[in-house]
């Protein structure tokens, strides 16, 4: 018995080190819930069209003829095709370059920095007091044409940090409705509520913005009333927080509380799963901070370049273009899901000292310039961790079986090093490196949004650009947090992220006793 012990402990250890030579937290050990599966890869958002990995693969097992004859995704190469471009089974190594920047927060906070001199890292005072004068320059204009609101006073940079700490405070209790606070009801809160009337709060509510008057010109005419504030957050995202050089392109898992779905008629259901908008973001693998947002407008809106692609893949290779521009000739390495990877984008990411490992889909990738050999399940059937490898120069074309075919592209990872996939029913699972480095950095980003998505700001808007609005909150103050526990003052007082949430709606709402020694 204790040998079987001491034989498991060292089987963690080695893969514990093979994963800190990957660059990945601890916390994708010490956070690991029940094996509920044998395959590695599993999908960071329930209803993503370019990360459901498990339905992906078993659709296009299922789909295969088996006998190796059928035809590729279009733009695929044939065999003859592919040796006249230079694919080849023969491998060599590849070494990616050192990173070239520095790795963590971009400065030192003190011992006694409070919940909200994190937030205000991205939400500073001038940001609050740009939201109290657009507010009152639309009520004013409101008025002025629709008649004047006896109720209403212009609102002051005190009164909208309350607004603020009572709209987040949905993210700590899980109350539907911010209006929940002065009710009589389970979600109640007497504690803050004393600090605004509902009557104050609903007509701040009301006339609340971010732009009251549209531009005569601008780079995204549909998000004219946010693009401002998301322009200086994307600013101080990267000001803050210099991330490590493994990051993962990706959309973040915002579904909505299971708990208040299953409440839900089948006709409100239908109403709220129609989001008018998509976000992706730049996430350090290795502490989960977000660097960069990506927001497009399913309605066609907007004047980016975004709307007038109809093809899934051109759209997101254009998003991932726009989520990287600031990290060209850093050496960083991105991982991405299906939708995204593609052999013409990861060309053009190597020429900027961009390095990329991504799962392929022949359903849902670009598959242009790719040999159809390695895209079409053959007719003897794998076995598991079995693989088949074609290079073409530097970047390398993996099929791997496990329980289902696995394609990546990759140039990040030598695909003459092997590596491992541990399973707690399964066993040691062999792998290229790539696919070991792919399973370990997307399983820790799929279980940051596990455990941060909970603390997203639940008040619901029907305008599009306060439900960007609120969701960016609700980034910032998660990316808060990860900086709270990597400074001096996550040593004076440990915060959950849940106790961090509570302390920062005090802060903003300006409550006695919010010291972070309380």
């Amino acid at each position: 018995m204790a040998e079987c012990g001491r034989k498991a402990l060292s089987l963690l250890e080695a893969a514990r080190s093979r994963y800190e030579s990957l660059q990945i937290s601890d916390d994708v050990f010490g956070e690991s819930g029940d094996d509920s599966s044998d395959n590695p890869f599993y999908s960071t958002s329930g209803d993503s069209d370019s990360d459901n990995y498990i339905a992906e693969v078993g659709e296009e097992d299922h789909g295969g003829t088996g006998g190796g004859s059928a035809a590729g995704p279009p733009g695929s190469l044939s065999r003859s095709q592919a040796e006249e471009e230079g694919w080849t089974e023969t491998l060599q190594d590849v070494t990616v370059p050192p990173y070239n920047d520095t790795y963590g927060p971009a400065q030192k906070m003190p011992a006694t920095a409070t919940a909200l001199d994190f937030f205000q890292l991205f939400v500073p005072d001038n940001c609050i007091q740009n939201m109290v004068t657009q507010t009152n320059m639309y009520a004013k204009k409101f008025q002025e044409r629709f008649g004047s609101d006896e109720g209403w006073r212009p609102v002051t940079a005190q009164e909208m940090k309350a607004f603020l700490g009572f709209v987040t405070s949905t993210s700590v209790h899980r109350c539907e409705s911010v209006l929940s606070i002065w009710s009589s009801g389970f979600f109640s809160n007497q504690s803050i509520a004393l600090k605004m009337s509902q009557s104050r709060f609903e007509k701040i509510l009301k006339y609340f913005h971010i732009v009251a008057f549209r531009p005569s010109q601008g780079s995204n005419q549909g998000l004219y009333k946010i693009q401002p504030f998301l322009d200086s957050l994307q600013q101080s995202f990267s000001c803050t927080f210099r991330p490590s050089q493994t990051q993962v392109l990706h959309e973040p898992l915002i579904d909505e509380d299971p708990v208040f779905i299953a409440t839900c008629t089948e006709r409100e259901l239908r109403k709220r799963k129609k989001r008018k908008f998509s976000l992706w973001v730049r996430q350090c693998t290795s502490t989960g901070f977000i660097c960069q947002i990506a927001v497009h407008l399913k309605d066609g809106q907007g004047t980016d370049g975004l709307a007038t692609l109809k093809n899934k893949p051109q759209l997101h290779s254009l998003v991932a273009k726009q989520l990287c521009q600031n990290i060209s000739g850093k050496n960083a390495i991105i991982f991405t899901g299906p939708s995204i990877t593609s052999l013409s984008l990861f060309t053009e990411f190597s020429k900027q000292d961009i390095y990329c490992c991504g799962l392929l889909s022949t359903r849902k990738s670009d598959c242009t310039g790719l040999p159809q050999s390695m895209l079409v399940c053959g007719s003897t059937p794998a076995q598991r961790g079995q693989s088949r490898i074609m290079m073409k120069g530097s970047m390398s074309l993996i099929s791997w079986y496990n329980k289902g075919h696995f394609r990546f592209l990759a140039n990040a990872y030598s695909p003459t090093k092997k590596g491992l996939i541990i399973k707690r029913k399964s066993g040691e699972i062999p792998c290229p490196l790539a696919v070991e480095a792919f399973a370990a950095h997307l399983s820790y980003i799929c279980k940051y949004d596990d455990k941060y998505s909970k603390y997203f700001i639940f008040h619901k808007p029907n305008k599009t650009w306060q439900q960007v609005f609120w969701l960016s909150i609700s980034i910032a103050i998660n990316n808060a947090y990860i900086l709270y526990k990597m400074s001096d003052a996550y040593t004076v007082k440990r915060y959950s992220r849940a106790q961090f949430g509570e302390r920062l709606v005090r802060e903003l709402l300006d409550l006695d006793d919010c010291s972070p020694t309380q």
